[in-house]
């Protein structure tokens, strides 16, 4: 009997194989190719969901860090419109600005209210600030002495003219018919005697702001309500409208002449799509000034993401573009690397069943090794299951890793987003808290002064009047005052003579005192000085005087408040007493903390204390609370240096005017 070697048997079993294949039907090797473009089909179906899972991470990624500098934009335009929001009400109080309005035709009232507005708009470095009676005419401005005045230019056409004269304040933004420049207007009524005479107006521009839009690398535009492009980092997007605009639209932009000096307001040619993952966001495309063209995008600039805020106490929107050329090819790599993954996959399932028939082949023909190759493929088997467990275990530790760095990631970005809404929040509060007392005083000095004006008393009104000057005057030092202390500007200490700082005090609560019968006591070192800011110090003083008198309202003996000042061994001291309940044990350790406050809900917002003890630590001094062994309540003690002359008393005169 004829017996092949192994080698021709093995040659002989592949040969019999090829020919059972090429000896197929039609229908196996239909099945064989629906089987190939099924693969095929699921391999482009899970690069397809791997581009839309890609996309929609690299979206989302994208609007978290355009959301964070959209607030920095927002904020930074909102802080620099509210610097002008309180000017034009100040100019409405001003009496040459009054006296004006009564006399519009003397000259002499006419180039004092010129030189007065050119002076505070000068130290306000706003574009123009002018007075207009109650039919638009400007009687005053503070370019009077400049080519393209605004006297005697009518523009009771303008929004912010009618919004004043209807008693709101007016905001507006155009440019201007007479300067040609764009700018930002806020208008305040002016009114005597229950009857608005006027109109005082502030113009703004801001120019500042597009410098550094311009400097960016973001795409960044503020719209109005209209839709028209007001400010841009693009200078060519300036003054057009994001969609075509209506007819009427048109014809109340004629009437305002809002844009009138820009010429048409052509739209950018903007299309708008949905990204292929869906979601809420907005991809858009700016056409180009290049011609149309079949090919490429037709014109039209690459894909952009848009996230939109709108601006508080405007009717402004922010938009900003992002380039979504990053998200797509990020998308396109995820896609890629699946289909190859998949690809991989599929030439290594099928190498293995190949394998295995080649295995199985050869232990046709060689059954005396079948049990040492059964037992070398099992141990193969259990290698690769013990491999492959210790790669997931792998791929867990590495994905838990990342979720746990992609986690810190995110809470230090909520500490750095809570820390800054604290500082807004703190510098907000104070402007509140610092400005009460004086607009009290100026309340009640106004209200006294139509007493005496129907008593027929013209010196107490004209010495009111003055005092309200004097108080506005101070209100613009305490807000400059807070703008350096909520950036944490250094403060300029100069020798302040202590009882002018507390005559001032006393002065500002001197209604408050009377009315509720008050007995206040001072005892002051005479020509005692301390190095200070006098302002500053002074709102310290009202605010302790101020917690003083709360704290003996409760009581139904006589209320007392003592104030001393007097010399120490490393300087000055100023102490308010009380003979009030005094501090509880527990309240003491957290005095001083903001936001903490033992007044009934609506009557304090915890952060007095806390500010004055700033104030009074950027001296160089110490603000404590301690018993009063005098009154037998509470005592505040502000500590300051002296100037250094060993006595305490003041070795130059002092600049802070006298009080009133």
């Amino acid at each position: 009997m004829l017996r092949l070697s192994e080698p021709y048997r093995a040659s002989l079993a592949g040969s019999l194989d090829e020919l059972r294949e090429h000896a197929a039907p039609p229908r196996a090797q239909w099945r064989r190719w629906a089987a190939v473009g099924a693969w095929a089909c699921l391999v482009a179906a899970a690069g397809a969901l791997a581009y839309l899972a890609a996309e929609r991470a690299g979206i989302r990624s994208l609007q978290q860090g355009t959301l964070h500098r959209l607030d920095i934009y927002a904020t930074g335009l909102r802080s620099e419109l509210s610097r002008y929001e309180y000017l034009p009400q100040v100019l409405s109080l001003s009496p040459d600005v009054l006296d004006l309005l009564h006399s519009p035709n003397d000259e002499a009232l006419r180039r004092e209210a010129n030189v007065y507005l050119e002076t505070v708009n000068a130290h306000a470095q706003a574009s123009a600030s002018y007075v207009m009676d109650n039919a638009g005419l400007t009687l005053a401005a503070s370019n009077w002495g400049q080519p393209g005045s605004f006297v005697h230019m009518n523009f009771s056409y303008r929004p912010y003219f009618r919004d004043a004269m209807g008693g709101q304040p007016g905001r507006f933004y155009g440019i201007g018919t007479v300067s040609r420049e764009a700018g930002y207007y806020f208008s305040f009524p002016i009114s005597d005697a229950g009857r608005r005479i006027g109109v005082a107006t502030v113009k703004v521009g801001l120019d500042k702001l597009d410098a550094p839009w311009a400097n960016s690398a973001d795409k960044v535009l503020a719209i109005d309500r209209n839709g028209v492009v007001v400010l841009s980092s693009v200078p060519a997007w300036k003054f057009r409208s994001l969609r075509p605009l209506s007819t009427q639209t048109l014809q109340q932009l004629a009437q305002t002449r809002q844009y009138t000096e820009a010429g048409e307001l052509t739209a950018l040619d903007l299309r708008e799509h949905q990204p292929w993952s869906g979601g809420a966001a907005t991809v858009v495309q700016i056409g180009t000034d290049a011609p149309r063209t079949k090919a490429g995008n037709g014109g039209f600039g690459p894909d952009l993401l848009l996230d939109s805020r709108p601006v508080d106490g405007t009717d402004w929107k922010l938009i900003m573009l992002s380039d979504m050329g990053p998200v797509h090819a990020f998308a396109r790599t995820a896609a890629l690397v699946t289909m190859f993954a998949l690809v991989f996959l599929t030439l290594l399932v099928l190498f293995f069943q190949q394998r295995r028939r080649i295995v199985h082949h050869r232990l046709a023909a060689r059954e005396a090794l079948q049990r040492a190759y059964d037992e070398l493929e099992h141990k193969v088997q259990l290698r690769t299951e013990a491999l492959s467990e210790a790669n997931y275990h792998l791929q867990s530790e590495v994905a838990e890793r990342k979720r746990a760095e992609e986690i810190l990631k995110n809470t230090l970005e909520d500490l750095v987003q809570t820390g800054k809404m604290a500082v807004l929040g703190q510098m907000s509060a104070g402007i509140t808290h610092e400005l009460n007392q004086p607009l009290a005083a100026l309340r009640t000095l106004s209200a006294n002064a139509v007493v005496f004006l129907e008593r027929g008393q013209p010196e107490q009104v004209d010495l009111n009047l003055r005092t309200i000057c004097q108080l506005t005057d101070r209100m613009g030092q305490i807000t400059s005052q807070l703008k350096k202390f909520a950036r944490r500007s250094g403060v300029e200490l100069q020798s302040v003579l202590l009882a002018d700082v507390i005559g001032d005090a006393v002065f500002l609560l001197g209604q408050r005192i009377r009315e509720e019968r008050i007995q206040l006591e001072q005892q002051i070192e005479p020509g005692l000085c301390a190095l200070c800011e006098g302002n500053r110090l002074e709102q310290v003083l009202v605010n302790l005087l101020v917690n003083a008198f709360d704290a003996t309202a409760a009581g139904g003996a006589p209320r007392q408040v003592r104030i001393v000042a007097q010399r120490t061994a490393d300087g000055v001291a100023l102490e308010v007493h009380d003979n009030g309940p005094g501090i509880a044990p527990e309240v003491m350790a957290h005095l001083f903390e903001p936001f903490f406050t033992t007044k009934e809900q609506g009557r304090g917002l915890g952060l007095g204390l806390a500010i004055s003890a700033g104030i009074v630590r950027d001296f160089g001094g110490l603000l404590r609370a301690t018993s009063s062994g005098a009154l037998g309540g509470a005592a505040f003690i502000v500590s300051l240096r002296n100037n250094n002359n060993g006595n305490g008393n003041c070795e130059t005169s002092n600049d802070r005017p006298p009080s009133a």
